[in-house]
């Protein structure tokens, strides 16, 4: 099994299989919209500007798990972070990332940084950046802001 085995929810509830983004570099972020770490959307949509072209996805899957920070619907959230944040990166339905509900993908995520297993998420806005082949890279923290990221994903861009 690997990342690409996966299909999640968009924010329309079609089915989509992460196997569309076999090839990409990509950063997989839980996130919110009413959470102090919200104005972070600006820096991952200057990444998504910067890389996409070069084969970097970033993909959002709302959680509303941490102090109830992402309420309303789906189609409020995409709203939200289009007309605050002009977002352009897709965005999948709302997931929960621990717990007897979390989403097989995030279960998968933790296991397999680094072969071992990881702690919970412990907040909105934990990254995951992986590479090409779908191998879970890092594992980064809230505070990590997006632009702190920038070496990193352009090292991976460069890989074949």
């Amino acid at each position: 099994m690997n990342i690409y085995d996966f299909t999640v929810k968009d924010i329309k509830g079609q089915d989509i299989s992460l196997n569309c983004f076999k090839g990409k570099v990509l950063l997989i972020v839980n996130t919110a919209t009413g959470c102090g770490f919200t104005p972070q959307y600006a820096g991952l949509q200057k990444l998504y500007d910067d890389y996409q072209v070069k084969g970097f996805e970033i993909l959002d899957f709302p959680c509303n798990q941490f102090g109830h920070q992402a309420p309303g619907t789906e189609d409020e959230i995409n709203s939200f972070c289009t007309l605050n944040y002009h977002t352009t990166f897709p965005r999948f339905a709302k997931i929960e990332v621990n717990g007897e509900n979390e989403h097989p993908l995030y279960k998968y995520l933790k296991l397999q940084q680094k072969g071992i297993l990881t702690a919970n998420i412990k907040w909105n806005f934990t990254k995951f950046l992986v590479d090409r082949k779908g191998d879970i890279i890092r594992r980064f923290a809230p505070t990590e802001k997006p632009e702190k990221l920038a070496n990193e994903i352009e090292k991976l861009l460069e890989k074949d």
